[in-house]
């Protein structure tokens, strides 16, 4: 799952939408659900004072789409060592217009990369997106949302 789903503190200041994690995430572990936390290229790269900066920009970053490329690949080894074990992997969960984890219309930075090394080591890319209006006090229907990704992983 994108970083800041369970690390709130990774995200732009004063864009927190919960503190420390989404309630949904620590809803999964408590029914034991294991979570895989993908990097944030965005702190790792340009810290945690970084500007706002969109899909455009952050493509535009030099060596940002290969750095996203070797972040990814211990993730992706990561799921191929569980799925060998016989673990089931449900897919994995992005944020909605995020300029690196969206998923679904203008797909992220990193996002592309995952599921592009996904293709690569025949992956499912079973998803889900947090949507934007998300937060620790308005879940909304997100929760049926969860239900259908769980149920379709």
């Amino acid at each position: 799952m994108s970083h800041c789903i369970l690390n709130q503190n990774a995200v732009i200041h004063g864009w927190e939408r919960a503190r420390g994690a989404f309630p949904f995430a620590i809803e999964l572990l408590s029914r034991g659900i294991a979570l895989i936390q993908l990097p944030c290229p965005e702190f790792l790269v340009l810290g945690g004072n970084r500007p706002p900066m969109s899909y455009e920009e952050y493509s535009e970053l030099p060596d940002f789409r290969q750095k996203c490329q070797v972040m990814l690949q211990p993730m992706i080894q990561q799921i191929q060592a569980y799925q060998a074990e016989n673990y089931h992997y449900l897919g994995v969960i992005g944020i909605n217009e995020s300029p690196n984890c969206s998923i679904s219309g203008q797909r992220g930075v990193l996002m592309e990369e995952f599921f592009a090394k996904c293709q690569e080591a025949q992956l499912s890319t079973n998803y889900l997106e947090v949507p934007t209006w998300y937060s620790e006090q308005d879940q909304g229907a997100f929760h049926e949302q969860l239900q259908l990704f769980l149920e379709r992983g």
